[in-house]
């Protein structure tokens, strides 16, 4: 009996899952049977193996899944036409001419027209991978130019603003001593305005003398 998994599908397991299934297909074999393989080979249910199949897999092998029934075609064709192998294919080519080469040649296109459609679907995928990358270096060394006239106005404001902290540490110890300044000055002011009644007088004497009036 086939275990039960509750694990999430791995890499290994998606590609067990697409090798059997497509030799399957190529043999003219049931996609039920390529499940129950797999299930036993990777210990799941053939259920959920169909279920991986038809959700995700199938739709990553389109292209691979049409040249598998393309080769079963070509398999089931020359089977009517009595080839059970190559050397058999080669024996009738040889005794009745072109008529059987020519049949032979149209079932290898089938498989070769596949492969060429495939060629170029990859070959517009990385010219369209390309373009893309051309895209992206050109956007990173814009960037990068951003990035370098950012620096410098950076650079450029830091040393502004050096310059405003300096003078205004200038600014600041100057208006400091000018307070020490008239601080000092206002207290000698008021040291030198002494009240009328504190004033000494004075007075003078039958002789002439001055004599301070307390």
């Amino acid at each position: 009996m086939t275990a039960v998994r509750q694990d999430a599908w791995s890499p290994d397991d998606d590609l067990i899952l697409a090798e059997v299934t497509l030799r399957h297909i190529r043999d003219g074999s049931t996609q039920l049977a390529a499940f129950e393989e797999v299930g036993q080979r990777i210990g799941r249910t053939s259920a959920a193996c169909g279920f991986r199949w038809n959700s995700c897999v199938r739709k990553r092998y389109d292209e691979a899944i049409g040249m598998a029934k393309q080769q079963r075609q070509k398999r089931n064709y020359l089977k009517k036409q009595g080839i059970s192998s190559i050397s058999g294919a080669e024996r009738l080519v040889a005794e009745d001419g072109d008529a059987v080469k020519a049949d032979l040649l149209s079932a290898e296109s089938l498989s070769l027209d596949a492969i060429i459609r495939y060629l170029r679907q990859w070959k517009g995928t990385v010219q369209d991978m390309s373009r893309q990358i051309r895209q992206l270096e050109k956007e990173v060394k814009e960037k990068d130019e951003q990035l370098r006239e950012f620096k410098e106005q950076n650079e450029k404001l830091s040393k502004e603003v050096d310059e405003v902290q300096t003078d205004y540490q200038v600014v600041n110890d100057d208006y400091k001593a000018l307070i020490r300044i008239m601080d000092r000055a206002r207290r000698l002011a008021f040291l030198a305005e002494e009240p009328e009644e504190d004033r000494a007088r004075f007075k003078m004497d039958a002789n002439g003398n001055l004599e301070r009036i307390e």
